[in-house]
């Protein structure tokens, strides 16, 4: 495989990242930035274990992690959007509990 493939992966990740910290006010922007670094790693994961010749086995424990940190930020979103009515980090306050 060709060594510009893995920079695609690379990209993905740092571009999540960028996401999640210049659009850090809102919560669901947040969880789909940090479901496309989800993606990019296990993008980048599933190429190098294919570069190696190696089982892909880990690659499925990585996605089940993946899907499982999804469900409890929907969660949380679907809590935090209940509760508050919105998703605006400017509207969560620490002494209304």
């Amino acid at each position: 495989m060709a060594l510009v493939w893995y920079f695609v992966p690379v990209f993905v990740v740092l571009s999540g990242l960028w996401v999640v910290v210049v659009k850090h006010k809102h919560l669901l922007v947040v969880l789909l930035g940090l479901e496309q670094v989800v993606v990019g790693g296990f993008c980048l994961i599933l190429f190098l274990l294919v570069g190696f010749d190696s089982e892909s086995y880990f690659s499925v424990m990585f996605l089940t992690f993946a899907v499982c940190e999804g469900s409890l930020g929907l969660a949380l979103l679907v809590s935090l959007s209940r509760s508050y009515g919105n998703d605006y980090f400017g509207s969560f306050s620490v002494l209304q509990c």
